[in-house]
């Protein structure tokens, strides 16, 4: 069990990834918020019969598997159903994290958590020793959308901003890697971190 627990997050297409990549070749278990995400609604989960209770059953694929297409069309254009839902799957979300963390080995462990500014960040997570942000300006973002996901330059400028703002995210960093380089360079910054949480690990 890895007692000292550092988050990792980050704006849309800031490199969190690949930074989690870089703590994995390290040796580092990784617990993915967006995994906790999709395991909490699974089919037999408690959660995906209360989404289909909360939102109706035209949300539940065949297959019995959430319908996530049609989920993110929905609260897209529904800021209450998103606040529905946000309330009815993070508190799972947190827990699932919490637990993966308990049982991951090694000096410490890393938790990915793309919306931790969004969620409350230490106040909602009290359980983390240490956040780290990935951070890019916003017209690194914009580029990067773009050439990954061909998005349009008015998407992608809509998807940065509905997210928190980079000074949101810096308000709640312990420490920051500054993501407009190269891959080597961000590996780089991550082994140098590493070499830190390794001290703090061995104190906690």
């Amino acid at each position: 069990m890895a007692d000292f627990i550092v988050a990792v997050t980050g704006g849309v297409a800031s490199g969190k990834s690949a930074a989690t990549r870089a703590f994995e070749d390290l040796g580092i278990t990784v617990a993915d918020a967006d995994v906790a995400a999709r395991a909490v609604v699974e089919p037999g989960q408690p959660a995906l019969a209360e989404v289909a209770a909360l939102f109706g059953p035209a949300f539940i694929q065949p297959d019995g598997r959430l319908d996530r297409t049609a989920m993110r069309e929905r609260v897209f254009a529904d800021p209450s159903a998103k606040t529905a839902l946000e309330g009815l799957l993070h508190p799972r979300i947190r827990a699932w994290l919490r637990a993966a963390c308990d049982q991951a080995t090694g000096p410490y462990v890393v938790a990915a958590i793309p919306l931790l500014a969004e969620g409350g960040a230490k106040a909602t997570y009290p359980w983390l020793g240490r956040v780290l942000v990935v951070d890019v300006p916003a017209d690194v973002q914009i580029a990067r959308l773009q050439q990954r996901d061909g998005s349009s330059p008015e998407l992608a400028r809509r998807m940065v901003a509905a997210q928190a703002s980079r000074a949101e995210r810096l308000a709640i960093a312990d420490d920051v890697i500054v993501n407009d380089g190269s891959l080597a360079q961000l590996e780089a910054a991550v082994q140098r971190l590493h070499g830190r949480y390794l001290r703090l690990a061995n104190r906690a």
